[in-house]
């Protein structure tokens, strides 16, 4: 057992209409008004669920407005998602049978949103927690051998089709059809690109695996690498995948920051404690949960029926 798991347990902080009174919507907007308490919590833990307020979709604008001033569009974002509202968008769309494993949003980007909030608007029938960790337990929990062989950094690779093809195309990844645009998006970000005869698009990025968090100065484990490893997506869809094409044309690639590959035995090791470490937000309709994307991972249990959950960040 790591030293951080034998600390006292963490877990977000639930906030819940006072003394069982006013479970209107329009009582958490009047609480979240006040910018500090609410500030003052989340620096706490790094997590917060709002329950039992009685949220619609409806009422989410102006609960954002209070939570995230600045939202952000889900540009270069590499989960395929819909756009439901103001730079709100529905959760990751993977398949329900499937772990999303933990992550912060974005981390491999050259920036990332510092918020996050989750709405529920429909829980799924069984199942479908979104599991948070605290990230500095996530990288207290990691063996010392695979620490050391990230702390060079990452190399990510994605490889964004014209309009046809695996995976997301550029078009929608960064929410325009201007190459211009994407070309000064990128050259901002430090990436490297190339524009494929196809009309596709190869970016690469060299990204630390851990990072620092801006208040506390924190070490946390800060690397979507797990998920951009093609033997994390399970064994037969990965030899499916390298029988049609080589692992750097896949829509998502990852290897070390010099461009050794990365072992199976290490991504594994890297989702599967940072599982292990997570705690589970089990939803109910109408719950929020606002996450500080730096400090605290996310991901997504397996589910059945109609779940529903939207996500907004912001700087």
């Amino acid at each position: 057992m790591s030293e951080q798991s034998e600390r006292a347990p963490w877990a977000p902080v639930e906030v819940v209409p006072s003394g069982g009174g006013d479970a209107r919507p329009a009582a958490l907007v009047e609480r979240l008004v006040d910018t500090a308490g609410t500030d003052a919590l989340l620096a706490g833990c790094g997590a917060v669920v709002f329950r039992g307020f009685r949220l619609t979709e409806a009422d989410l604008d102006s609960v954002l407005d209070l939570l995230l001033p600045n939202r952000l569009a889900y540009v270069h974002g590499n989960s395929p998602r819909t756009k439901v509202g103001r730079d709100v968008y529905t959760s990751t769309e993977y398949p329900p049978a499937h772990t999303i494993s933990m992550h912060n949003e974005m981390s491999y980007a050259a920036r990332w949103p510092a918020r996050l909030a989750f709405f529920c608007d429909r829980a799924a029938g069984t199942g479908g927690a979104t599991p948070v960790v605290d990230g500095q337990r996530w990288l207290a929990a990691l063996d010392p051998g695979v620490r050391a062989a990230f702390a060079g950094g990452v190399r990510y690779t994605q490889n964004l089709h014209g309009g046809k093809g695996f995976g997301k195309s550029w078009q929608e990844t960064f929410e325009t059809d201007d190459r211009g645009a994407v070309e000064r998006f990128l050259a901002d970000a430090e990436a490297q690109w190339w524009w494929r005869p196809d009309g596709g698009l190869r970016v690469t990025q060299l990204r630390a695996a851990t990072t620092r968090h801006p208040g506390t100065g924190a070490e946390v484990w800060f690397s979507q690498a797990d998920q951009w490893h093609p033997d994390t997506l399970g064994d037969e869809v990965a030899r499916a995948l390298r029988s049609i094409m080589p692992e750097e044309d896949m829509p998502q690639a990852v290897s070390y920051a010099d461009g050794a590959p990365i072992p199976a035995e290490h991504v594994r090791h890297v989702r599967e404690r940072g599982l292990a470490e997570a705690v589970d937000v089990d939803w109910r309709a109408g719950d929020l949960l606002l996450v500080d994307n730096v400090r605290v991972a996310h991901g997504r249990r397996p589910f059945t029926g109609p779940r529903r959950v939207l996500v907004a960040m912001s700087d």
